[in-house]
């Protein structure tokens, strides 16, 4: 069987009206013939497709789309979702509920939500030819996951979600961890990203796809394992944030379950709104910067790069434990401090800026 596997997808305010209107050819130009090659295509659908007008209480935008886009989805050639993200339950039960309506409406798979935490842990399954692949989707703790009562998306658990992986070894051939985590704009992991990622490869995992960080990170073998750590954009046209480095390109992710063979193919975006694949050139210089990455993710260095991101976010984490500490401290400012401590890439940064002395001592 052979899989592709793309970013994040979020139709925009930039080119919604695209989807609507079902413009295959401006929104996925020559993308369309990774669909063609591959027996299935999975997404990471970064938004609730509904017309719901109430959004759930949240720091940050809260993300949709109309319906529709989900019939130029399958279209296309998208043939699986993965529902576990920081934006899929931000229209609440309605937007989640209309999603997979239109999901179904048009024949598109999808895992990584449930009814409560438990089921929320159910695998996704495909079978081709005697081989039977299972995807794990997981994300980290920001707004939409699961609760023991309350439908939501699939947490990762550090304790948990390793030992699902290892059940899921044991029964199919081959398995695959979508990761919804890690430090937006980073390029690199954080000590604890990287450490999760081998414990699911020890456990089990043959591809681990970290995705949510809206750029291209850096790739390594480990234990048998592809493990990308940050895959970037798909789709997601934010015309505003045509400068963010790394938010036009991704790199789609072919993987070969008979061979356990990943090709990454670069594609960026196009300034109507749509993808298409790079000219050789782009793609040569995104791969160069690329393994230049990887050859730092290999040698330890990588730390430094993580830590220098770390700093350059300092003002902004320390600002906010100020004024969260405040007497006259606005609700919200209490709410968005709440929300770096639940978080894992958050937690991630604090504890980078923040080190006790124990990390100096005795050296």
């Amino acid at each position: 069987m052979r899989a592709l596997f793309l970013g994040d997808l979020c139709p925009t305010a930039d080119n919604a009206h695209l989807f609507v209107q079902g413009d295959i050819d401006t929104l996925f130009c020559d993308t369309s013939t990774l669909f063609a090659r591959n027996d299935m295509a999975m997404v990471n659908l970064e938004c609730a497709l509904t017309e719901s007008e109430a959004p759930i209480e949240k720091i940050g935008p809260a993300l949709k789309a109309p319906p529709a886009a989900a019939k130029v989805m399958r279209r296309v050639g998208i043939t699986h979702c993965s529902l576990a993200n920081n934006h899929f339950f931000d229209f609440g039960k309605k937007g989640a509920a209309d999603t997979r309506a239109a999901l179904d409406a048009a024949g598109i798979g999808y895992t990584g939500f449930g009814e409560n935490v438990e089921d929320s842990r159910r695998n996704l399954v495909i079978e081709q030819n005697g081989t039977r692949l299972c995807v794990i989707a997981v994300c980290e703790h920001e707004y939409s996951y699961a609760l023991a009562d309350r439908a939501g998306c699939r947490p990762f658990d550090p304790f948990r979600t390793p030992l699902d992986v290892r059940a899921a070894k044991e029964k199919y051939d081959r398995v695959v961890v979508l990761y919804h985590g890690g430090k937006e704009q980073c390029e690199y992991p954080s000590p604890r990203l990287y450490d999760a990622c081998h414990a699911m490869a020890e456990s089990g995992a043959d591809l681990i796809l970290c995705q949510h960080s809206h750029c291209i990170g850096c790739y390594e073998q480990y234990a048998g394992c592809h493990i990308l750590y940050g895959q970037g954009n798909f789709h997601f046209a934010k015309f505003a944030y045509a400068e963010t480095p790394g938010w036009n390109d991704c790199l789609a992710v072919e993987y070969d379950t008979a061979t356990n063979n990943v090709y990454f193919t670069p594609i960026t975006a196009v300034g109507d709104g749509g993808m298409r694949l790079c000219t050789k050139e782009e793609a040569n210089a995104l791969l160069a910067a690329f393994a230049a990455r990887n050859a730092k993710l290999a040698d330890g260095t990588w730390k430094e790069g993580w830590r220098d991101f770390c700093e350059s976010m300092r003002d902004v984490y320390t600002r906010a434990v100020a004024l969260a500490c405040t007497p006259d401290c606005e609700q919200k400012r209490i709410e968005k401090f709440a929300h770096y401590l639940d978080c894992e890439a958050h937690t991630d940064v604090w504890r980078e800026l923040f080190q006790t002395n124990n990390h100096r001592n005795e050296k």
